[in-house]
This record gives C-alpha cells, sequence and structure tokens, in this order.
C-alpha cells in the first residue's frame, strides 16, 4: 500500500471526527499561498476529499501575497494565507484575524508566538550543491564560504524583496554575522556572487538542472530533488542556520472566515502533518509527529536564535539595503 493511499485513509478517520466543516453546499475557501506548485497539488486535493469543499487557490511570492492581501483590505478577496514566512506575517498583523484552532495544544511551544498568525510548519534553510558541477572538496561548508570568488554567478538565491524564504536566508546571514556594516559588508561580498531569481521555488529546479552549482533554498524544496534521485546534495551550513516555523493566519474580515478556519484546523491536524513530512519533507509543528528519518536530526545542525520580531520590525531597513545593492548588479 503505497503512503499516499495510507495517507489518504489516514484523512478519511482523523478528519472527519476534528473537522466541522459550515453546512452549506460546496462551501468554498480562498487561499493564497507561496508553496510551489508540486506542494499544492499534493495537498488540495486533500483538503477538498477530505471537508468536501473547494479551494480556490492563488499561488505567488509572499511578498507579493502580502501585498494583495493590503490592497485588498477594504474588500477582501482572500480567507485565508497558507505558508509564507512567520515574520512576514508577523510585520503585517493588522491584515489577519486572530484565531486558535482545535488542535492548538498540539502545537510545539517552539513553534508558538505569532500575535496573528499560526505556524504551519518547520522550515530550515539550506545551502544545496549540484554534484556533477562540484566535487565534494569544491562545496561551499558556510554562508561565509559564498563569497568566494570562485563561486562567480554560480549561487542562485531568490529575491529578498518577493520571496519569503530569501528575507529569512539574508536575515539568518545577518544574524551570524552582525546586523551591522561589517555585516552587511561581507554579505555584500557573497551578494556580488548570485543570480538571483524572482522565484524562491525556481533555486533547487536551477540547481537540480546544473543551471547553477550553488543554490540557497529551504530544506523541504532540495529534499524534493534528492528524493527524485537528483545529482543534488543538501549541505547544513557550518556556521549556523535558521530553522523555524513558516506561518498562515485567517485574513481579517475573510468573505468566508468559517471556511477558513475549517482550512486552518485541517492544515495543523495530524495527518496533514504526518503527509508534509512524509511526502513533502518538512519539519512537523506538532508535538505528537516525527520528522523525516532520513533528513538530518535538527539536534545535530547547528542553530542560530533566529529572531522573527526583529526580522519583521527590520524589514523595511533591511529591504531598503537590499535594493541598495540591486542598484549595484
Amino acid at each position: 500500500m503505497t503512503s499516499h493511499r495510507i495517507a489518504g485513509l489516514a484523512f478519511g478517520a482523523a478528519l472527519a471526527a476534528a473537522l466541522v466543516v459550515p453546512a452549506q453546499a460546496q462551501q468554498r475557501v480562498s487561499v493564497y499561498t507561496a508553496h510551489t506548485a508540486n506542494i499544492v497539488e499534493t495537498l488540495i486535493p486533500h483538503f477538498e476529499k477530505a471537508t468536501g469543499m473547494k479551494a480556490d487557490v492563488v499561488k505567488a511570492g509572499s511578498g507579493d501575497i502580502i501585498n494583495r492581501v493590503r490592497a485588498e483590505a477594504a474588500n477582501p478577496k482572500a480567507d485565508v494565507i497558507w505558508s509564507i514566512g512567520a515574520e512576514l506575517l508577523e510585520a503585517n498583523a493588522d491584515l489577519l484575524e486572530p484565531y486558535t484552532p482545535k488542535e492548538y495544544d498540539q502545537i510545539a511551544d517552539a513553534f508558538k508566538g505569532g500575535k496573528a498568525w499560526l505556524p504551519y510548519t518547520g522550515i530550515v534553510n539550506v545551502i544545496m550543491v549540484n554534484t556533477r558541477k562540484l566535487k565534494p572538496e569544491d562545496y561551499p561548508k558556510s554562508w561565509a564560504d559564498l563569497a568566494n570568488p570562485k563561486y562567480k554567478n554560480q549561487i542562485s538565491f531568490a529575491a529578498a524583496d518577493k520571496s519569503g524564504s530569501a528575507y529569512m536566508q539574508l536575515n539568518t546571514f545577518l544574524t551570524i554575522y552582525g546586523d551591522n556594516d561589517a555585516g552587511w559588508a561581507k554579505f555584500k561580498s557573497v551578494f556580488s556572487n548570485l543570480n538571483i531569481s524572482n522565484s524562491s521555488g525556481a533555486v533547487p529546479r536551477f540547481v537540480n538542472d546544473g543551471e547553477a552549482a550553488i543554490g540557497v533554498t529551504l530544506e523541504d524544496n532540495a529534499w524534493l530533488f534528492v528524493k527524485g534521485g537528483g545529482p543534488v546534495a543538501i549541505l547544513y551550513p557550518e556556521d549556523g542556520t535558521s530553522a523555524i516555523a513558516d506561518g498562515m493566519a485567517l485574513v481579517k474580515r475573510a468573505p468566508n472566515a468559517a471556511a477558513g478556519k475549517v482550512f486552518l484546523d485541517w492544515a495543523i491536524s495530524a495527518p496533514v502533518q504526518e503527509l508534509v513530512v512524509q511526502e513533502l519533507g518538512r519539519r512537523p509543528i506538532r508535538k505528537d509527529a516525527k520528522p523525516m528519518g532520513s533528513l538530518k536530526p535538527l539536534n545535530q545542525i547547528k542553530l542560530v536564535n533566529y529572531d522573527i520580531k526583529k526580522a519583521a520590525d527590520k524589514r523595511k531597513e533591511y529591504m531598503a539595503k537590499w535594493n541598495d545593492l540591486m542598484l549595484t548588479r
């Protein structure tokens, strides 16, 4: 029996008991997400089967999603924001409606803390390499190594003003090397080696296809190509990296808030969390879930103390400096 089939059976049993679906024919929920297409295509059919509801999904970069929700604030079109950077949600809490899901007590305390948003999965920022383009002795071992001139134009990195994950990666670097002139100077040395993509989802694909030798990406995005047998490897920087929650939230004055709450309950339910672990390589946020056995245990990864509130508060300042760097290209 395949893992998809097992997951499907689990959904039928567990979600029927856990979810209360609004009593209207073919309820619809409008979802804005930064999830990659393959994840949307994997998870949304499960949601629709489990709830009998229809999900209308808009996929875009994290920054574009927030900009769209803000532009629509007087007449909201979205019910739920699903899977974008926690600091972006924290910085835009005025757009969100606090909601406590049914199984909130099952969320690990380490992932709690948002004012108006909920953790969805745990994500780890990693370096991904193409094993055909680089020999092991040439792999970068740290964030600092990415400044090596031998990697000029070989590193794929998403635009931090459009991608929530790229903004986390920039913040991770500054957490390690300093939110000061010296830290930014060090990042500028890395920046000069980067090829900037408007899509974070494109970064691991470029590495897998050999268009880039190195990519800075999320662990789960890289893992999908490892799982698929691609010529790639995942590296955890020796100078540290971040493991934090990406988030989701109910939109303030959502047109179908009841359906949005069903979606949020579904997203943190045990069957869904098991699926995002086993099929997608994400880290679970539930206390009763186990991470993918093939991924490196978190206690074996050097982690930095990533300050979500600071990342949210500093976003405007950091984006001004990022845009200054972009003007130098």
